[in-house]
C-alpha cells in the first residue's frame, strides 16, 4: 500500500488515496499502521475518497480503531495532498466529512505551494442533546462535572465532534494524561468525548492543550481549537477571533458573526511517501 505521512502542527496521520469506498479493515489496519514502535506511527489513517457531493471525501479512523466524524487538522492535510498531487487545480475546493457534510476550504499559495489552508469549519453545535451529552441545556457553559474526586467546570461544544473545554491556571503544564482521559469516558458523555484545557493569555490569545477521543494526547486538534474559541466567546473571555496556542504551534480561528460558522487557518506539511505491506 502506498501512502503519504502528512501532519497538521505535529497531529500526524498516514494518507491514503485511490479506494474507492472505506475498506472493511479500516479500523485493524489503523490500529496496526498507527502503532508508534510496531507500524508507521501516527495519530490517524485518513482516506481520500470520491464524493458524491464535493470534490473528495474524507474518512478518518483513529489510532484505537474507531472513527472520527471530523478532523481539522487532516482536512488541511486533505486539501494539501490533492493539490500537492494535481488532482485539482483551484485554489477553493470542497472536501466532505461525516460530521458537518461538504465543507469548504481555501488554499493560501506561496510561490505554487500550499503555505497554509483555511477551512470552512461550519456552524457549531450547542445543544447539549446534539453535541451529544446527558444534559439538555442550550448553550451549556461552565457546567460542574466532577472526576475521580476532583470538580472542574466545563463548554460543550460540537465541530461535528464532541468537545469539553475546560479553564485551568496553567494548560500548559496541566496533567493531561491523568485527567484527559477521565473526562474522555465520563458518563456525561454517550459518545465519549475530546478534551480541551484551556488558559487564557489575553482577548486574541489562548493557550490549549488536548486529549483527543480515540487518540490520547496530541500535539494539535484544528476541531479542539475551534470549539475552544467558541467556548471563550461564551464565556466573555476573548474576541470572536483569536490564536490558539496548541503544543504543534498556532491556529488562528474566527466564529464570524455574519454567518455563525467558525474558519479555521493552520498549515499542512507532507513528511515523506513510501510503501507497506499489508
Amino acid at each position: 500500500m502506498e501512502f503519504t505521512k502528512m501532519h497538521g502542527l505535529g497531529n500526524d496521520f498516514i494518507v491514503i488515496y485511490g479506494e474507492q469506498e472505506l475498506p472493511q479493515n479500516a479500523n485493524e489496519l489503523a490500529i496496526q499502521l498507527c502503532h508508534r514502535f510496531f507500524g508507521i506511527g501516527a495519530d490517524g489513517l485518513v482516506y481520500i475518497l470520491p464524493s458524491d457531493i464535493a470534490d473528495f471525501r474524507m474518512r478518518i479512523i483513529n489510532s484505537d480503531g474507531s472513527e472520527a466524524e471530523q478532523c481539522g487538522n487532516a482536512i488541511r492535510c486533505v486539501a494539501k495532498y490533492v493539490y500537492d498531487h494535481g488532482y485539482v487545480t483551484a485554489d477553493e475546493i470542497t472536501i466532505e466529512t461525516l460530521g458537518a457534510g461538504a465543507q469548504q476550504v481555501h488554499l493560501h499559495m506561496r510561490d505554487g505551494n500550499v503555505e497554509k489552508v483555511t477551512v470552512d469549519m461550519g456552524e457549531p453545535i450547542l445543544d447539549g442533546v446534539q453535541i451529544p451529552t446527558t444534559l439538555t441545556a442550550n448553550p451549556i457553559v461552565n457546567y460542574p462535572v466532577e472526576v475521580e474526586g476532583n470538580s472542574f467546570q466545563f463548554t460543550a461544544v460540537s465541530m461535528g465532534n464532541p468537545h469539553c473545554v475546560i479553564y485551568v491556571e496553567d494548560a500548559c503544564s496541566f496533567d493531561l494524561e491523568k485527567w484527559g482521559s477521565a473526562l474522555e469516558v465520563h458518563p456525561l458523555f454517550p459518545k465519549k468525548t475530546n478534551v480541551e484545557f484551556a488558559t487564557i493569555r489575553d482577548r486574541s490569545h489562548v493557550d490549549m492543550r488536548v486529549w483527543e477521543r480515540g487518540a490520547g494526547p496530541t500535539l494539535a486538534c484544528g476541531t479542539g481549537a475551534c470549539a475552544t474559541l467558541v467556548s471563550s466567546v461564551l464565556n466573555g473571555t476573548t474576541e470572536r477571533s483569536a490564536w490558539i496556542s496548541l503544543k504543534g504551534g498556532d491556529l488562528f480561528i474566527e466564529w464570524n458573526e455574519v454567518d455563525n460558522h467558525v474558519y479555521m487557518t493552520g498549515p499542512a506539511t507532507a513528511v515523506y511517501t513510501g510503501t507497506i505491506e499489508i
